[in-house]
């Protein structure tokens, strides 16, 4: 089992930043490639980010190339979404998942989810 804790979000206005923490406990965390996922009212999930077991490899949703960055620390079992430029159409709730490899379609775990509110 491995538990996922998200943390950072907020109010920010647009063109403003913001850093969103996931940190993960319990069996081996390191072992899961990671993804960050946002869901906006009224639509459906969406993928924003993903990043290996090591961290060599990184992938982003078209729309958030170029603003977002996604990197982890496995010493501190912690994955984290930098965010900058932010938009009002980056206003959702943001979710980290686990899975087992980089390319798995299978997601064994998801945190509870922080909210993110860009104004205009």
């Amino acid at each position: 089992q491995v538990q996922l804790v998200e943390s950072g979000g907020g109010l920010v206005q647009a063109g403003g930043s913001l850093r969103l923490s996931c940190a993960a406990s319990g069996q081996s965390p390191s072992n899961y490639a990671m993804s960050w996922f946002r869901q906006a009212p009224g639509k459906e999930r969406e993928f924003v980010a993903a990043i290996s077991r090591s961290g060599s490899n990184t992938r982003y949703a078209d729309s958030v190339k170029g603003r977002f960055t996604i990197s982890r620390d496995n010493a501190k079992n912690t994955v984290i979404l930098q965010m900058n430029n932010l938009k009002p159409v980056d206003t959702a709730v943001y979710y980290c998942a686990a899975r087992p490899y980089f390319y798995s379609s299978r997601y064994d775990y998801w945190g509870q989810g922080t909210q993110v509110t860009v104004s205009s």
